[in-house]
């Protein structure tokens, strides 16, 4: 009988290294399905690893869950499926907070939200009312947590303790995670492209002006919400 702590540790690190590959979904799906006598354990692991990591690997976990209550489902594993719907707001609010922190998230939230929606996982009124939530959080002017990384160089801070944004701090500050989140926001991109290839019709047709109305999400669009977020904070403590 395999140790339950080492599962959990083994689970907790699959989940830290998620990728925007489908592959790294389902082995860690795979992982938690071998060891289902233990599903409450590892979907807690799922909820600490939401709470405890980068809004990056965050957005990976949130498809990852997808990817897991599908594959759950076929397998007839149902209290897994059960425990995502029921933490589903925990979940979100962990992937896009409140603070707005997580604005970059939201639209990930929102497609794996009518992925869950669409295999009938997370009922339509619960997507409805969470979609009402994720509106005001695209737009929040979040306190983005930089003091700690530009204290480190020795940079001004405003009013407040709150870092001075520019375009410049910025990338230095956050220049990986913006790179990786690129990357993976293009592997996403690139695999919703296939997917649609390979419908025909009128489905095909009805994807198609999707994609072409989802723009992918360049470093300069994320540079420029990140200098607009911290230039909203340092105004918010100024007045």
């Amino acid at each position: 009988m395999a140790d339950p702590f080492e599962v959990r540790m083994r689970f907790s690190t699959q989940l830290q290294h998620l990728s925007a590959s489908v592959t790294s979904s389902q082995k860690a799906a795979h992982y938690a399905l071998k060891y289902r006598d233990m599903d409450e354990d590892l979907h807690s692991c799922i909820l600490e690893q939401l709470e405890r990591n980068n809004m990056n690997n965050r957005a990976n976990i949130m498809y990852f869950i997808e990817h897991f209550c599908e594959m759950a489902s076929k397998e007839n594993h149902l209290p897994y499926v059960r425990m995502i719907r029921r933490d589903i707001f925990r979940i979100v609010d962990a992937v896009a907070p409140a603070d707005g922190s997580g604005a970059a998230n939201v639209k990930h939230v929102r497609r794996v939200l009518n992925g869950l929606q669409s295999k009938e996982i997370i009922p339509a009124e619960t997507v409805a009312e969470i979609d009402a939530g994720l509106k005001e959080r695209e737009t929040h002017p979040a306190h983005l947590d930089l003091e700690a990384e530009e204290g480190q160089e020795g940079s001004g801070k405003s009013k407040g303790g709150t870092p001075r944004g520019s375009r410049t701090n910025g990338m230095r500050v956050d220049k990986r995670q913006i790179e990786q989140r690129i990357e993976e926001d293009r592997e996403r991109n690139k695999r919703l492209r296939e997917s649609m290839w390979a419908v025909n019709g009128d489905d095909g047709e009805e994807h198609a002006r999707f994609w072409d109305e989802t723009s992918d999400l360049g470093e300069d669009d994320l540079i420029d919400a990140l200098e607009e977020s911290t230039e909203r904070t340092r105004m918010a403590y100024a007045q």
